[in-house]
């Protein structure tokens, strides 16, 4: 295929974007579609082909039996060798033509005037379709001049012997050139959607591939996080000898694996739902197993419905966090109608520190919900992490002030451990 009409293969797409490539520029059909309707036109060269015909016992009717029917198969040529133009913009003043086209050109407009010697008058019809072919074959601008220069010149010719003056080859010549450059636009401008939407289309492929990415970590990193927890616990239980306590730890360790195995089977297909309540519940349960002293909220306080999800998923995140890097001996989850807040007493965080993971994933579920991200560290230590609607921003930045260090909108990473 030729150089100009390669499309560059698109890197490990999905079938939705294969699917823009399955209807291109350079599909079959298509190419059928221009060279009919190039050719279509070619019907204003019976005339001059005609006229050869009766002047066959004559060399110029000989001539132009050969020259019109040469002329209309290389002026096809030239059409399918830079179709390219009437979709492809690859330049900043449109369509370049390779030299090998150029050649073509020439060639063509010489027929043009070969036609014309052979045939008379009515040949200019050649001269007609060679002056449009140079509006997709040269820049636009230097068509356009062809185009003009062709229209100067047949006037020019009115004075030979045997011509006379034909004004209406100017409608054809006028209308032919500005059907082009409409054509030629609107195909590229065609063509520019078509990238935009496939563009599009692998956008939504790379965002749909991030938000399973996210949703896998979070699952997973929670409820492996409280699994090993837990197991942690059952095994001092059972070198303590408290087998009862020690078989019911392992008994939560089977229900915590078969729940993160159906968390993750949902995200998969794309429908799993978080509670709010579950998960303090679940929260409640997991700072209880490893030692942590627990304080979350008896009541929601009418949390708004869209509030509802990063809230959740705010308390899974941060007690993960809290589980695996503060080593804090309280936890307290503070929830009002518009703002969340997960505060410990644990190390709290360094001072050149840089995005985990899953807090980054946290703000960019807050974004998704109109709300802001605010982490801080707590006097005298420890660390804390709020979700606030932006309506509530001031008021938590108030209390961010009162309550510690100046708030931080960056997330860190506890005494050089990455957060999950």
């Amino acid at each position: 295929m030729e150089e100009n009409l390669r499309r560059p293969t698109p890197k490990r797409t999905s079938g939705l974007v294969a699917a823009f490539d399955s209807d291109t520029e350079e599909s079959v059909g298509n190419r059928l579609i221009m060279v009919f309707w190039a050719g279509i036109w070619l019907f204003w060269m019976l005339q001059p082909f005609i006229d050869a015909v009766r002047h066959l016992n004559t060399v110029g009717g000989m001539v132009g039996v050969v020259a019109v029917p040469v002329f209309c198969a290389v002026y096809l040529w030239h059409f399918y060798s830079c179709r390219a133009a009437f979709f492809r913009l690859s330049y900043p003043w449109g369509y370049r033509a390779r030299p090998r086209d150029g050649v073509r050109y020439v060639l063509l407009g010489a027929l043009a005037a070969v036609c014309i010697v052979a045939v008379g008058q009515d040949g200019i019809a050649a001269l007609i379709f060679f002056a449009l072919s140079g509006l997709w074959t040269l820049p636009l601008v230097w068509g356009w001049i062809t185009v003009i220069a062709t229209a100067v010149a047949y006037i020019m010719l009115w004075d030979l012997p045997g011509w006379h003056a034909d004004p209406s080859t100017f409608v054809g010549l006028g209308f032919g050139g500005v059907a082009i450059t409409v054509g030629m636009v609107a195909g590229r401008r065609q063509h520019l959607l078509r990238e935009s939407r496939q563009v599009n289309a692998e956008l939504m492929v790379q965002q749909e591939r991030n938000r399973m990415a996210r949703d896998l970590h979070d699952i997973l990193g929670h409820s492996l996080t409280v699994i090993t927890v837990k197991a942690e616990l059952a095994g001092r239980l059972l070198d303590a000898g408290a087998d009862e306590r020690a078989r019911t730890e392992v008994a939560d360790l089977e229900r915590l694996s078969r729940t993160a195995l159906a968390d993750v089977r949902r995200a998969v297909e794309g429908y799993r739902e978080i509670s709010l309540s579950g998960e303090l519940a679940r929260a409640k349960e997991a700072l209880a197993a490893a030692g942590i002293t627990g304080h979350t909220p008896t009541a929601l306080d009418q949390v708004p419905a869209d509030l509802v999800e990063p809230f959740a998923w705010t308390v899974r995140e941060c007690v993960t966090n809290v589980l695996r890097h503060s080593r804090a001996s309280t936890c307290t989850i503070t929830v009002t109608p518009s703002s969340i807040t997960v505060a410990d007493d644990g190390v709290g965080i360094t001072s050149d520190t840089d995005d985990g993971n899953g807090l980054a994933g946290l703000r960019e579920r807050a974004l998704a919900a109109g709300a802001v991200l605010i982490t801080r560290s707590v006097e005298p230590h420890g660390f804390s992490v709020t979700v606030a609607a932006s309506s509530d921003i001031s008021h938590v930045a108030a209390g961010a002030d009162a309550g510690g260090d100046a708030e931080r909108h960056t997330v860190g990473r506890r005494s050089g451990e990455a957060l999950a």
